[in-house]
Order: C-alpha cells, then sequence, then structure tokens
C-alpha cells in the first residue's frame, strides 16, 4: 500500500561518496529532504566541511567523513567506525568519480589506472566494506552512480565508458550475490547534468546545442532532478527492485 510514509526515509543512515560538491551533494541533500541522518565523504576535509555546514544550515542531521576512496585499507577503517560511533549505514550511494579525456592511442596509463580506481575500484572496496554490516542485519541499500557512458559512447572518453559498462555490470552481481541475504543494490545512470565538472561543456555552445536537439526532453539536466531517484531506490518504494540500472537523462538512451 503507498501511504506517505512509503517515499520516506526517516531513521536512516546514508553514506554518500563524493558528496563535497556536484551529483553528490544534490544526492544527499534530497535522502536528507525525505528524512534520512547524512554521512556525507570527500577527500577535501575544507570542502567536505563546507557541504557540511550548508546542509546543516538547511536543518538537516550531517556527518563528516574525510577519507580516500580508492584506499581499501582506509575505506574498512572508516566504515567499521561509522558503523560504531555514528550508527548503523543503511543506505549507500556510491557516487565517486572523475573523467579523464584524451585520444585513446595516446592516454596515458596513470590517467587509466587513477581512472578505473576512482570509478570502479573504490565501489567494490566501500560497498563490500558496508555490505557485510548490512548482511549480517539482512537489510540494506546500495546505490551505484553510473551513467549514459554504461550504455552510450562518445569519441575520448573510452577508458571512462569502459569504467561505466563495468560498474553495470558490477551493481547487476552484487544483486545477484547479495540480494538472497537481504540486500536491494541498483544504480542511477545519469545523463548531461549542469554541474561543476560539466561547466566547460554547458558554455560550450556547439556541443550544448548538440546535446540539447540530441536529448528528447531539449535541454540539460539540473542536479535536483536526481534526487527523487534515489530516494525512491533508498525507499521502501522499490522493495522488489534489484540490480536495475535507472537511466535519468532526458530520454538521451531512448533515441538514436
Amino acid at each position: 500500500m503507498i501511504d506517505a510514509h512509503t517515499f520516506r526515509l526517516d531513521g536512516q543512515l546514508a553514506l554518500i561518496t563524493g558528496s563535497s560538491a556536484g551529483i553528490g551533494l544534490g544526492l544527499a541533500r534530497g535522502l536528507a529532504q525525505a528524512g534520512a541522518h547524512l554521512v556525507l565523504n570527500g577527500r577535501q576535509a575544507q570542502k567536505l566541511h563546507e557541504a557540511a555546514n550548508t546542509l546543516r544550515s538547511e536543518g538537516f542531521t550531517v556527518h563528516e567523513r574525510c577519507f580516500d576512496v580508492t584506499d581499501a585499507a582506509a575505506v574498512k577503517t572508516h566504515i567499521d567506525a561509522i558503523e560504531r560511533e555514528v550508527g548503523a549505514i543503511t543506505v549507500l550511494i556510491n557516487n565517486a568519480g572523475i573523467q579523464r579525456r584524451a585520444p585513446l592511442q595516446d592516454f596515458d596509463h596513470q590517467d587509466w589506472r587513477e581512472l578505473m580506481q576512482t570509478n570502479l575500484d573504490s565501489v567494490f572496496y566501500v560497498a563490500q566494506a558496508v555490505a557485510q554490516h548490512m548482511i549480517a542485519r539482512k537489510q540494506g541499500r546500495i546505490i551505484n552512480i553510473c551513467s549514459v557512458q554504461s550504455e552510450l559512447g562518445r569519441p575520448g572518453i573510452s577508458p571512462y565508458m569502459a569504467s561505466k559498462g563495468a560498474l553495470k555490470m558490477l551493481t547487476k552481481g552484487m544483486a545477484i550475490d547479495w540480494g538472497p541475504l537481504g540486500l536491494n543494490v541498483n544504480g542511477i545512470g545519469p545523463g548531461y547534468f549542469k554541474t561543476e565538472l560539466n561547466e566547460k561543456l554547458v558554455k560550450d555552445d556547439t556541443f550544448s546545442n548538440w546535446l540539447i536537439n540530441r536529448t528528447p526532453s531539449r535541454r540539460w539536466g539540473n542536479v535536483e532532478e536526481l534526487a527523487g531517484a534515489a530516494v525512491f531506490l533508498a525507499s521502501s518504494a522499490s522493495s522488489f527492485v534489484n540490480g536495475h540500472i535507472l537511466y535519468v537523462d532526458g530520454g538521451v538512451t531512448a533515441q538514436l
């Protein structure tokens, strides 16, 4: 039965990686608006603190954990500390990610490693550390932030496409392995959103006009438009949704 509490997250503790700005901060705000308490994560302590204070000024309960999600040992230490000192993590959003652009034949090997470590390895490290606690409780929600590049490609970003394509399948694998243990694991595939990361593309008239004409909704997305998908996948409304990638892209993946 759908009622006033179906999409509420009261009593939930949500960890969002890479949540100092952009999509991660927007998702955190959306979960908090639905009632969740937050644990923000990032690598830059000052930036993380400023983001947390912004959300606190809006009336939300926010904790901060500054650690590098590509460091498996640090991830395990901090996840265990959150569980011990803050509370049980009931919702995890793996949002941390980077982009590197270059012709594939010239793509730097170190850039490849850093991209894969951030976009793929970190999701495994954080999800595994959190899942170990969730499995003991036989419940939990994990949401991995994929991309339209989990399905579609563009010139100059083949390594990014590889990382997000792999993340799509890792998400499905997590659902297969952890679903029987009580967990729901799904993904969100954002299209093109107005963020700090995309600022140059937004201001590039040639690219922006191409994108708008390519998108059935005929515009860029706004970060707050991702929050509804996250709240849905974190709430009881999605209790029988597992291993699914929800594309929030204005229709980009629907049209050639």
